[in-house]
């Protein structure tokens, strides 16, 4: 048996970026910063960040770049995809991305980050938020699938 699978709850440190493949599918680019923090044996609380570049496609790539912006904290599901090259400068190299196959927005009703308006959007239209009825239970878990567009 084989697993492949990560998890991660982080804050993105760049807006998505949104390409197209020659075929046409739609892929999403994005890094999402995590902090391990503990204190160690003399004491002293110690942090370490790491950085995961994160790539969705189709339409959850659609969904990313509409909906997420830099701060935004996220819940990420996915798997690990190395990929490697050689660099002009003739040197093998190699990047670790995790492959989203799930998001959930952590971001509470109606925060704006970063000083703009709900969902990164500065105007009004009705596309620029995302309205939760009342009764939504907040242990559910919003799958890709089941958002209506």
């Amino acid at each position: 048996m084989n697993l492949n699978k990560a998890m991660i709850i982080g804050n993105l440190t760049r807006d998505p970026e949104m390409r197209n493949t020659p075929s046409g599918q739609n892929v999403a680019s994005f890094s999402v910063a995590t902090n391990l923090v503990w204190t160690d044996q003399s004491g002293q609380q110690q942090k370490k960040t790491e950085f995961h570049n994160i790539i969705a496609w189709r339409k959850l790539a659609d969904i990313c770049a509409k909906y997420l912006h830099k701060g935004s904290k996220v819940f990420l599901e996915g798997r690990l995809q190395t990929t490697d090259w050689t660099g002009q400068d003739g040197v093998k190299r190699y990047r670790t991305e995790i492959v989203a196959e799930n998001m959930i927005m952590l971001d509470t009703k109606g925060s704006t980050p970063f000083g703009g308006s709900p969902m990164g959007s500065s105007n009004n239209s009705p596309e620029a938020t995302i309205e939760i009825p009342d009764e939504a239970i907040d242990d559910e878990e919003i799958r890709v699938e089941n958002i209506p567009f």
